[in-house]
C-alpha cells in the first residue's frame, strides 16, 4: 500500500478541531498520519516546540501521551476504513475514541529531536481494538503506547456528552 500524500486527518476529517490533529484548530498541533509503505504501520512525524519541555533538554511526558493518543487514534480508524475496503474520505465517517491510554516510558526523550511515531493494530480490528504505537527520538525508541480505542456514532457521543440522551443510549 502507498504512503498517502495526504494525511488521514485531512483526507477523513479536514474540518477536525483537535487540539492534536485536528486540522482546523488555529492553536493545535496538526499530527499527520499517512500510511507507511509497509502496509502495516501508519506513521506520523513531529518535532516539539521548546514550550513542552519537561525537565531541561527533555520532552514532557504528557505531550508524548498527546501525541500517542491522536496518532493511535488515527491508525486505528485507517484500519477501520481498510477492513471495510474504503477510502478515508467515504461516508459515513468512522470515528473512535479512547477507550484506555497506556504509555511506558522507555528513555528518556530529548528536545530538539524529530519524533517519529509508528502505530499498528494488534489483533483483530471491532468495536474496540487495541492499538500499539512507538515513539522514536530520531532512531531511539523512547515511549511504548498500548491502548484501546473504541468505534462511536460520533453525534450520538457529544450528545450523551452534553445530557441531551442518556450515556445508556449510546
Amino acid at each position: 500500500m502507498p504512503v498517502l500524500d495526504t494525511s488521514l486527518q485531512d483526507t477523513a476529517a479536514p474540518e477536525g478541531v483537535c487540539y492534536g490533529c485536528g486540522s482546523r484548530n488555529p492553536h493545535g498541533l496538526h499530527i499527520k498520519s499517512r500510511w507507511h509503505e509497509d502496509g502495516v504501520h501508519v506513521v506520523a512525524e513531529h518535532l516539539p516546540d521548546a514550550k513542552y519541555c519537561g525537565w531541561p533538554d527533555l520532552v514532557y511526558g504528557g505531550l508524548i501521551a498527546m501525541l500517542v493518543d491522536c496518532h493511535s487514534n488515527w491508525a486505528v480508524m485507517a484500519y477501520h476504513y481498510r477492513a471495510e475496503q474504503r477510502e478515508p474520505d467515504s461516508l459515513p465517517r468512522i470515528n473512535c475514541v479512547t477507550g484506555n491510554l497506556g504509555i511506558k516510558f522507555i528513555k528518556p526523550t530529548p528536545m530538539g529531536v524529530p519524533l517519529t511515531l509508528r502505530a499498528r493494530v494488534e489483533g483483530e480490528v471491532g468495536r474496540k481494538t487495541r492499538v500499539i504505537c512507538e515513539v522514536y527520538a530520531g532512531e531511539v525508541l523512547t515511549a511504548v503506547g498500548d491502548s484501546v480505542f473504541v468505534r462511536v456514532d460520533a453525534g450520538q457521543l457529544a450528545a450523551a456528552a452534553h445530557g441531551r440522551e442518556s450515556a445508556s443510549d449510546t
